[in-house]
C-alpha cells in the first residue's frame, strides 16, 4: 500500500526542498530587503506582520514552483543519471507535484489581486519569468551549451523576488524605490550564484555521470577561483550597499568576519582540492548569503529598536 500524499511530500521535501532551510532563508531574504529598503529611505519600524507573511508566503510558493519547473525540465536526465532521486524512483509523481505548484500558485496570487492590487504588476512580472524558466527561454539547447548564460538567465528570479519583496514597503508607501535597493538587488543576484556555484564543487570521487558540476567544467582550481572571485565581487557591493543605508555605519565588522570565514574553505580547495573543503564551500555559501541578509536588512531595524 502506498504511502499518503501528506508522508510522501514530507520525505520528498527532506530531499529537495527542505524546509528548514528554504524558510529561513526565503524569510531573512524578505524580512531583509523590506528592511533594507526602510533604512535606505529613513523609515522608522516595519512593515504590517500580515502584509510580511503573504511577502514570505509568495516567495516560498514561487520558489517551490521554481523546484516542480526544475523536476519537468530535468526528468530525462534524472531518470537516467539520478534514479535515486525521489521522482524517478517512484516517491512522488510529476503531476502530484504539478497539481500541489498550481494549488499554490491559486492561492497566492488571490491574495495579491484581492489584497495587493498596487504590486500586481511586479508579481506577474516575477511569475513570467518563471514560467520563461519552466521552458529555458525557449533555447534549451543553447543554454546547456553555455553554462554561465544559464546561470546568470536562471538567477535573475531572484532579484525579481526582491523587486516585489521591497515593493512591500516603498509601493504600498506610494513612493519611489530607492535607488540604494539596485546595490542590494546586485548582492542578492551574486548570493543566489555563490550558492548555486557552491553547491555544485566536487572533487573526482564525488562527481556524477549526466550531472553538471563547475569543477567538471572548468576543472578544480579554476572553479574554486571564480567562486572566490564571485565572494569578493558580492563584498564589494554589500559595501557599497551599506553606504546607501545610514543605519548601517559602524557594523562593517560582520560583514569582514563573514567574508574571512568564507574565504578560508575556498581557499583550502584551490590548495588542495578535497571533499572535506567542497562540504566547508557549500556551508559557507548558505552562511555568506544569510549573513548578508541579516546584515542589511536586520541590522537597520535592531539599531533602530535598541535606540528607540
Amino acid at each position: 500500500m502506498q504511502d499518503s500524499l501528506i508522508s510522501r511530500l514530507f520525505v520528498y521535501q527532506k530531499e529537495r526542498f527542505p524546509l528548514l532551510v528554504h524558510l529561513p532563508l526565503i524569510a531573512a531574504f524578505s524580512f531583509s530587503v523590506v528592511g533594507y529598503s526602510r533604512a535606505c529611505r529613513g523609515a522608522a519600524g516595519f512593515i504590517d506582520l500580515g502584509d510580511y507573511m503573504v511577502c514570505v508566503a509568495t516567495n516560498i510558493a514561487m520558489f517551490f514552483m521554481l523546484r516542480v519547473s526544475d523536476e519537468h525540465k530535468d526528468k530525462e536526465d534524472d531518470a537516467r543519471f539520478r534514479k535515486y532521486l525521489p521522482v524517478p524512483r517512484g516517491l512522488i509523481s510529476l503531476k502530484e507535484l504539478r497539481i500541489l505548484a498550481w494549488s499554490l500558485f491559486v492561492i497566492i496570487t488571490a491574495l495579491n489581486v484581492l489584497i495587493y492590487p498596487q504590486l500586481l504588476v511586479l508579481y506577474f512580472v516575477m511569475m513570467a519569468y518563471l514560467a520563461l524558466m519552466r521552458y529555458e527561454f525557449f533555447i534549451p539547447k543553447w543554454l546547456k551549451r553555455h553554462q554561465v548564460m544559464y546561470i546568470a538567465t536562471h538567477m535573475v528570479i531572484i532579484p525579481l523576488a526582491d523587486i516585489y519583496a521591497s515593493s512591500y514597503d516603498w509601493k504600498l508607501a506610494g513612493i519611489s524605490a530607492p535607488i540604494g535597493l539596485l546595490f542590494f538587488f546586485g548582492v542578492s543576484f551574486l548570493n543566489g550564484v555563490i550558492l548555486e556555484v557552491g553547491r555544485k564543487l566536487r572533487v573526482k570521487e564525488t562527481e556524477e555521470e549526466g550531472v553538471v558540476s563547475y569543477t567538471k567544467l572548468w576543472g578544480a582550481q579554476s572553479a574554486g577561483v571564480v567562486w572566490i572571485v564571485l565572494l569578493v565581487a558580492n563584498f564589494v557591493l554589500a559595501r557599497i550597499a551599506m553606504q546607501h543605508a545610514a543605519a548601517l555605519s559602524g557594523v562593517e565588522f560582520i560583514l569582514n568576519i563573514l567574508f574571512v570565514m568564507a574565504m578560508l574553505p575556498a581557499l583550502w580547495f584551490v590548495i588542495k582540492p578535497v571533499k572535506a573543503a567542497t562540504k566547508l564551500i557549500e556551508l559557507m555559501s548558505l552562511i555568506w548569503a544569510l549573513g548578508m541578509y541579516i546584515t542589511l536588512g536586520s541590522t537597520p531595524l535592531l539599531i533602530q529598536l535598541s535606540n528607540g
